[in-house]
């Protein structure tokens, strides 16, 4: 039993510490690849503002621990005869729940940036909310887009 709570301790900890390598979809955040990279610059007018979500995460991880965790659990039920059965049953069921957990934790509050741009084309840019970011209706702003990442930031 020992040695269960073992295994599922260092299989949760091991998700947690790789859950925390997902990227940023914040508009302050680059990757090690942007930097150094020219970057397109447009300019224009919020438009319109709109809070929405970020899905989380769907990574094999919350999935694998929530399966290991249910079938160290199942498997602790019956005392014999039953326990496979209750290792199978529990190892889908934590699958499931932790799957469910995994994306539920990783989910981000953003906002869509709807921006008449000075050339004249009208476009929507999606991206995770920066603590100290406030965008109000009528604010001039600059549109970064570097290797196909748009980010939109207060124009200075």
């Amino acid at each position: 039993m020992y040695k269960n709570m073992l295994v599922a301790a260092l299989v949760v900890g091991a998700a947690l510490t790789l859950g925390g390598c997902a990227s940023s979809l914040k508009g302050d955040v680059y990757s090690r690849d942007d930097a150094r990279t020219p970057q397109i610059v447009r300019k224009g007018t919020i438009e319109s503002l709109r809070p929405v979500q970020l899905e989380g995460t769907k990574t094999p991880i919350g999935a694998g621990t929530g399966a290991v965790v249910g079938g160290l659990a199942g498997s602790s039920v019956g005392g014999g005869k039953g326990s496979m059965v209750a290792a199978v049953i529990g190892a889908v069921a934590g699958g499931l729940i932790g799957a469910a957990t995994e994306e539920g934790f990783t989910r981000t509050q953003a906002v869509e940036i709807t921006v008449q741009e000075d050339g004249g084309l009208t476009r929507a840019y999606v991206q995770a909310v920066s603590e100290g970011e406030v965008f109000r209706v009528g604010q001039r702003v600059r549109i970064n887009i570097v290797n196909g990442n748009s980010r939109v930031a207060a124009d200075q």
